[in-house]
């Protein structure tokens, strides 16, 4: 098949997105596939409507890759494309829209609830830049279930950028500031201890299924932006040590199938489509979701490779499925 792999964009993820493209055109030519790589410019439409690739790959991170610009373009243009339409990456870029659609699903489907999020408030830059906003922020501590310490990050957005842990009020102002920088929306939540967990999905609705949960270890600080670039950061498990989780085994491997039903319940509650990544913390008595990735990295330090390989598949096997679906 002719596959159409779009990367690069003009996101502050231009680089993780290059690198992610780039391992999505080896393994694909690997399976045999005929690849266009092409960047998201100007030119981008008349290549698309030359070129008439058999399908498209999205590898673009952050804005344009996972808010739903691409995807309604190619929707637009008649290109068939792998991962969620541009009516789901609208909801799952928004982090503050994780309640209202949980509440939503579980209304419908009447399924016991597993998964878990922190909870806080959404607040806009111009309620910030000219409605005042600033001069309240003593406030957080009581609108933020369990006060300091709270996580302040973009609204929008992914690899950690923007995202600050703040202990007290008088750090909150310049932490908001950075993460607008990024965006035009700022979350303040919980601040949420644990274990950190990648959980890889593939499938479509009831026929989803869980790649084995990655289990991310900073080796100093934070898993942040800088540490998701440098091989030698973080430590990675895959599957998860269910050490982690408990000293009793059979009490971890309950665990470990709570976590992976979570990030399901949370899968097709958004109705997410081909593959996608749920991120989350076990906090020791629940699954707590942060945030989900339509358009998951492939990059080498990527977590969607790592699981993809705990559970004995190739990435070129992978992509080759899902291409050729």
């Amino acid at each position: 098949m002719k596959v159409a792999v779009l990367m690069g964009g003009s996101s502050f993820e231009r680089e993780f997105s290059l690198a992610s493209g780039k391992r999505v055109c080896e393994a694909l030519e690997e399976a045999g596939h005929k690849v266009v790589p092409l960047d998201t410019t100007s030119s981008l439409v008349p290549t698309l409507r030359s070129e008439r690739p058999d399908v498209a790959f999205i590898a673009l991170h952050g804005k344009h890759g996972e808010d739903g610009t691409i995807q309604s373009l190619l929707e637009f243009v008649g290109v068939p494309f792998i991962g969620s339409p541009a009516s789901v990456c609208r909801s799952t870029w928004n982090k503050d829209s994780l309640h209202s659609t949980m509440a939503s699903y579980r209304a419908i489907t009447g399924e016991p609830p597993i998964a878990s999020w922190p909870q806080g408030v959404c607040i806009a830059r111009d309620a910030f830049k000219d409605m005042g906003a600033a001069t309240a922020l003593d406030l957080v501590e009581e609108r933020v279930h369990g006060g300091y310490p709270v996580a302040v990050k973009p609204a929008h957005g992914g690899s950690a950028l923007g995202v600050h842990r703040v202990d007290c009020v008088e750090d909150l102002g310049e932490a908001i500031l950075d993460a607008l920088s990024f965006d035009d929306h700022v979350v303040i939540e919980q601040w949420v201890e644990g274990v950190e967990l990648a959980v890889s999905i593939l499938g479509t609705g009831w026929d989803a299924y869980a790649l084995p949960p990655v289990e991310i270890v900073p080796r100093n600080g934070r898993y942040d932006t800088q540490a998701r670039l440098e091989a030698d950061a973080v430590d990675y498990y895959a599957p998860l040590r269910l050490e982690s989780l408990s000293n009793n085994e059979a009490e971890a491997q309950a665990i470990r199938a709570e976590i992976e039903r979570a990030a399901l319940e949370v899968y097709r509650a958004y109705e997410m489509c081909d593959l996608g990544r749920i991120d989350m913390i076990w906090d020791g008595a629940q699954a707590r979701v942060l945030e989900t990735a339509v358009s998951p990295g492939m990059t080498p330090l990527s977590l969607f490779p790592m699981a993809c390989e705990a559970a004995g598949l190739s990435l070129s096997a992978v992509l080759n499925e899902l291409v050729s679906a």
